[in-house]
């Protein structure tokens, strides 16, 4: 009997010592995940020339990594324009499995394969974080007879020749921003003339010249417009008042008119990344953001910080895609 008991007791403590050293392993293992970090440079890609908006997201953020020594690896950024971000994400979505690859992303990843010119869309990839965000605003002459985003909408519903410039194509964030408010004051988004602009200057110049009744254009941009006292302001597609220089416009909100529109911009990665790979970028994009060096660079360039997790991020794209559907289909833009 003792014997059997001394067996027993061995037996339980051979059980023991490997259950703990199984737990042991799952929280190296964990450990080991959480402590994840690039081992060679990251590929940091803006899907277009340089210069633009995304350009200008991926060696900004580059920079206050490198000078605020947030990471040991070098973020190497890329530039891979053509077909308005698709002929980069065909060359992404090929390396699914990269943890070593990044890249810009703002409303065209939700546009552009809602208009029929990219096989892949926001799904086909992975949110790592949103960073900022920037709203649009319309804007008139100073001596414009408009005072309210709804006496303009009024006036295009009983001449809808009146016209609305942006420097963006057809379809794209410009042209989806007017006619989505517009459909939100109970207008047919189709009815909205917009005249696309290669440029936010030549849709300026066409205001100020008299050619169009009114500009649509970023807030970012708009602000040191607005001082030289030639334009006026009627909404932001902010949810709030933009605090600063443009505290003074108000909402559509503020006007009855249900609507915001955000000129977001994020980080996302390759579909396949591993969990580990996003949780460590994750966290880098919050510690940059609490640094000197990046709230210099958007008090510069007029960013509003909008930061999401990974989760939050991938939420708010599939609520992007609603309503740009929803826009797109109003103007019979969707295929």
């Amino acid at each position: 009997m003792t014997r059997l008991c001394l067996t027993a007791l061995k037996r339980l403590s051979v059980l023991s010592l490997t259950a703990v050293a199984l737990a042991g392993t799952l929280v190296t293992t964990s450990a080991a995940a959480d402590e994840w970090q690039p081992t060679r440079p990251v590929s940091y890609i803006a899907p277009a020339n340089p210069g633009g908006g995304w350009d200008t997201l991926i060696r900004t953020t580059a920079n206050v990594i490198r000078k605020e020594g947030l990471a040991d690896q070098n973020f190497a950024a890329i530039n891979i324009p053509g077909g308005g971000g698709a002929v980069a994400w065909a060359q992404i979505a090929r390396d699914s499995r990269n943890d070593h690859m990044l890249f810009a992303a703002s409303p065209p990843i939700i546009l552009v394969p809602l208009a029929g010119t990219s096989r892949f869309n926001h799904r086909d990839f992975q949110p790592v974080a949103r960073l900022i965000t920037d709203y649009s605003i319309v804007l008139v002459k100073a001596d414009s007879p408009y005072q309210t985003a709804n006496e303009l909408f009024e006036a295009i519903r009983e001449n809808p020749g009146l016209s609305v410039a942006g420097g963006s194509a057809a379809g794209s964030m410009d042209h989806i921003s007017i006619a989505g408010a517009a459909a939100a004051y109970g207008l047919n988004a189709a009815s909205v003339n917009y005249i696309a602009f290669s440029g936010g200057g030549e849709a300026m110049t066409a205001l100020l010249g008299g050619h169009v009744a009114a500009v649509i254009t970023g807030a970012g941009e708009a602000s040191s417009q607005l001082q030289g006292g030639q334009l006026r302001a009627l909404a932001v597609s902010s949810p709030e008042r933009i605090a600063g220089s443009l505290e003074h416009v108000p909402t559509y909100l503020e006007q009855d008119i249900d609507y915001t529109f955000d000129i977001w911009r994020g980080i996302m990665a390759p579909k396949d990344m591993s969990p580990a790979a996003v949780s460590y970028y994750e966290n880098l994009y919050q510690r940059m953001m609490e640094t000197d060096s990046w709230k210099e660079a958007t008090a510069r360039l007029g960013w509003l910080d909008a930061y999401q997790t990974s989760d939050e991020f991938g939420e708010f794209l599939d609520a992007q895609l609603e309503q740009f559907s929803s826009v797109l289909s109003d103007l019979g833009m969707l295929r």
